[in-house]
């Protein structure tokens, strides 16, 4: 039996696979998900959000609490994600990735088939199940943003402003999705 026939994963054994030129390998609730190196317009989403968050956040003094991916954020030895871009909880802070635990913010872009049906199947559910406060599925083919909460039954599809506030009492972020999606053309 070969190391990727295994029928039920954890973190441990997804930790120990060797790098794979840029291939990302995740488990969730034992099922391992792996998807090919992002594409150029991936990454360039990534940029715009991340800019926009980072000037957003400033000068609310919450700048660190917004990291890029690749990071290993895990709730138990079945599971292991690595979010594109996530806004995490000031007081989970810290120099090891198990503290992340509280999240305000986790975007994932969508690029392969693979990572479609993982980030917006098994990686949503869990990310909800575990409080994620609110989840953002880029797609970068429909131009839109699929917004996810806990307790949701279906998510709310965004085509023109994506809106978000870090939290209740603070200013709302605004992103023109005309112009994120602008570099995809």
């Amino acid at each position: 039996m070969t190391a990727l026939a295994c029928s039920h994963w954890t973190k441990e054994q997804v930790l120990a696979l060797p790098p794979a030129d840029g291939t990302r390998f995740e488990v969730v609730a034992g099922e391992l998900l792996v998807t090919p190196m992002p594409p150029p317009t991936h990454q360039r989403i990534l940029g715009v959000l991340l800019m926009a968050l980072a000037d957003y956040l400033t000068p609310l003094g919450l700048v660190d609490t917004l990291l890029p991916g690749p990071a290993d954020i895990s709730w138990s030895d079945d599971d292991l994600v690595r979010p594109d871009i996530f806004v995490v909880d000031p007081t989970d802070l810290s120099r090891d990735w198990a503290t992340f635990k509280r999240f305000r913010l986790v975007i994932e872009v969508l690029s392969w088939p693979a990572s479609q049906r993982a980030d917006r199947g098994p990686k949503r559910r869990l990310y909800l199940e575990h409080g994620v406060e609110t989840y953002w599925v880029v797609d970068p083919d429909t131009s839109a943003v699929e917004v996810w909460h806990p307790g949701d039954a279906e998510g709310t599809s965004i085509t023109d402003t994506l809106t978000w506030r870090v939290s209740p009492e603070a200013p709302e972020l605004r992103v023109s999705l005309a112009e994120a999606f602008r570099i995809v053309g």
